[in-house]
């Protein structure tokens, strides 16, 4: 019953995380979203007329059993935002889906995550890049994330399952179809060592528009996006810009100068936007990801003075934890990351905590 009800929210226009998060917040769940009064929600932030007539009506729920039926027979799992499996990354994700449809049997929360992504037109260069950065990558055993499109994401994927890298297609339509249908093969053998994942129920085709909603997710799902051969104009800066702003790093490979599908990489790298990349000893250096196992930090022996209350949960987390990326400090502390920036701010700006390559925080 209560997949039902999510499901349903999910299909409302106008619905989108932020208004979702607010409605969850004021009505505890989906089911009673639903069961609220007009008057009532109508006081929730963001919510307008249309929001309110489309959540009286029974189509949606309609809409959400024909879900169901379609989830259950292709056992089709269904993460709702507040969910324990939803993917921690993507939550962090201020415009994150409220429901993700997934299928197979990777880790979606692994240690380490890596969207690649790129120009549909990709060269030889480029193919190249991919071939010599996943067998380099394999040493990490990391999650790969791509969109399952032409050129840079098929050579992602394809280099995956050559070196037995799990990795994941980001789909811009339901479960129910591949698209571009020549990789359906490979579709099939991703579901084998990885999965298919999509916001979009059954029956949504690969509409134009449904494409920068797919790059946010590839963006959203990862630690770091490495972006190997685009055009100045293509999507996969697109996805860059949006990596970005959920305050991931990014990483793109030079081309030269003349050649059309490096003008994308080099206006990254030029802007600042993007990490030169040329090896895989890069990534690791910036990111802090090292080859040998080295043993966990030992938590020091007294903690500095004048810490504030939410200093002091920063620091214990950190103490135990040696070290932690933003999205980790964010998920154990309860902090949204608005407020967690400025917390860590102010304990750099005391000296209490220092910054680590890869966007990584350590007590001094």
């Amino acid at each position: 019953m209560a997949l039902l009800h999510q499901l349903a929210l999910s299909c409302i226009p106008g619905i989108g995380s932020v208004l979702a998060r607010n409605l969850l917040s004021y009505c505890g769940n989906a089911e009673e979203v639903f069961k609220a009064k007009t008057k009532n929600l109508a006081h929730i932030p963001g919510i307008g007329p249309k929001t309110l007539e489309f959540l009286k009506e029974h189509s949606a729920l309609k809409r959400a059993e024909q879900e169901l039926k379609f989830i259950d027979k292709f056992k089709i799992k269904a993460f709702f935002l507040t969910d324990d499996d939803y993917p921690k990354r993507l939550r962090n994700c201020a415009d994150a889906p409220i429901v993700v449809y997934f299928k197979g049997n990777a880790d979606l929360n692994a240690g380490k995550v890596i969207s690649i992504v790129g120009t549909r037109n990709a060269t030889d260069y480029g193919k190249g890049i991919c071939r010599t950065l996943i067998e380099d990558l394999k040493v990490h055993q990391p999650l790969i994330i791509s969109g399952l499109a032409y050129g840079i994401d098929g050579a992602a994927h394809k280099e995956a399952l050559k070196n037995d890298i799990p990795n994941v297609a980001v789909l811009a339509h339901g479960l129910d179809r591949i698209y571009p249908a020549q990789h359906r093969a490979m579709a099939e053998k991703i579901l084998d060592c990885g999965g298919l994942i999509t916001e979009f129920m059954s029956g949504t085709i690969p509409d134009r528009e449904n494409f920068p909603k797919r790059n946010r997710i590839i963006a959203g799902l990862a630690d770091l996006t490495i972006v190997v051969e685009a055009n100045i104009k293509g999507g996969a800066l697109i996805t860059a810009e949006l990596a970005n702003s959920y305050n991931r790093d990014v990483f793109a490979y030079p081309g030269r100068i003349n050649d059309e599908f490096s003008q994308g990489c080099n206006f990254l790298i030029k802007t600042n936007r993007a990490n030169l990349m040329t090896r895989v000893a890069d990534l690791e250096y910036l990111m802090g990801w090292t080859r040998d196992q080295l043993s966990p930090l030992k938590p020091q022996l007294s903690l500095p003075i004048n810490l504030t209350a939410d200093e002091q949960i920063i620091a214990d987390i950190l103490y135990a934890k040696g070290s932690l990326g933003v999205d980790d400090l964010a998920i154990l502390s309860g902090f949204q990351q608005s407020k967690l920036v400025m917390i860590i701010l102010g304990m750099e700006m005391q000296g209490s905590i220092i910054s680590l390559p890869g966007k990584f925080y350590k007590m001094t």
